[in-house]
């Protein structure tokens, strides 16, 4: 297991690279400038040309990339054009809420396509199994941005049970502030993997071991938590890493609507105002996120099927 682990990581150096220069050069390659967004059509030439050098943006692309790199070797990103601040610190208060909106929506995915594809796979082309089917894929086509004016119309106006924006000051109010973006993004995500394990379950189900097993006379419940769940549940843990930057991307539209201080909102803000090392700071960020996340579910999948070692 070791040496698997060592030689993935190996295989992730590359990738990061090759993410630092895009993460470099994405912003770079939308129109306009700092300078020019923060002193506006007052500035004039003169004062945008030093403001751009006090920026280091006079320099060339590759001087610029070198810089970029080498600070972010140190976690060092520099300041914020917009605000000032320390680009650090900035992403370390707003990493919570959207880590928290992240994980609280992958359970609510969980929560809802486990059971369910359970239950489709038992009843397989029965009325049930073509009523889920049909829930699954409503829910998949439904755009997210619909599927949260429908949550706060429900939850919020008309029964006042969830806020309709906000983060809140403690830990209780935070889940409850995010449990509309949370199941906007779980419930489309639900779908996906709700479909992957209904038909992994089908196929296991088929199985000769799952027919001994009860041959041997084990309950129902038992061969379905013990055989069939773990040995369907690699396909999804494999599709769940693949998600990681779907989540991340679902979470730049939430976070928007719901206004909540994460890193989406913040991304969103300082794509608009051009603020170049906190765009950079979070391209990189979300890309080795993807990664990582890749690299556990390739662990975990490593650890369900020891043949994948080999």
């Amino acid at each position: 297991m070791s040496r698997y682990l060592a030689g993935r990581v190996l295989e992730m150096v590359p990738v990061v690279v090759c993410l630092s220069f895009a993460a470099f050069m994405l912003i770079h390659l939308v129109p306009g400038d700092p300078a020019t967004a923060k002193l506006g059509i007052r500035g004039t030439p003169e004062q945008i040309a030093a403001f751009r050098a006090q920026l280091g943006l006079d320099q060339s692309l590759p001087q610029q990339y070198w810089h970029f790199i080498s600070g972010a070797l140190t976690f060092d990103f520099g300041e914020s054009i917009r605000s000032q601040e320390d680009v650090g610190e900035l992403i370390g208060r707003r990493l919570q809420p959207s880590f928290l909106l992240v994980g609280y929506a992958l359970l609510i995915a969980i929560v809802v396509a486990v059971p369910l594809a359970t239950i489709a796979a038992v009843r397989r082309r029965s009325w049930v199994d073509q009523l889920i089917r049909l829930l699954s894929t409503v829910g998949f086509v439904m755009p997210s941005f619909w599927l949260a004016l429908l949550l706060v119309n429900l939850f919020s106006v008309q029964l006042g049970v969830f806020p309709t924006s906000g983060y809140g000051d403690t830990f209780s109010e935070h889940l409850r502030s995010l449990t509309l973006p949370a199941l906007t993004i779980g419930l489309g995500l639900a779908p996906l993997l709700l479909r992957l394990l209904r038909d992994s379950e089908i196929e296991t189900l088929q199985s000769e071991y799952v027919g001994a097993a009860r041959a041997r006379g084990l309950s129902e419940p038992r061969v379905l938590a013990k055989h069939v769940l773990r040995n369907s549940a690699t396909s999804t843990v494999t599709l769940l890493g693949v998600l990681a930057g779907v989540l991340l991307s679902a979470t730049v539209i939430v976070e928007q609507i719901f206004a909540i201080p994460g890193l989406g909102s913040l991304l969103v803000t300082s794509v608009r105002f051009r603020d170049y090392p906190v765009v950079q700071a979070l391209t990189l960020l979300f890309g080795i996120v993807v990664v990582v996340a890749g690299l556990l579910a390739d662990l975990v999948y490593a650890y369900l099927d020891p043949r994948v070692r080999l």
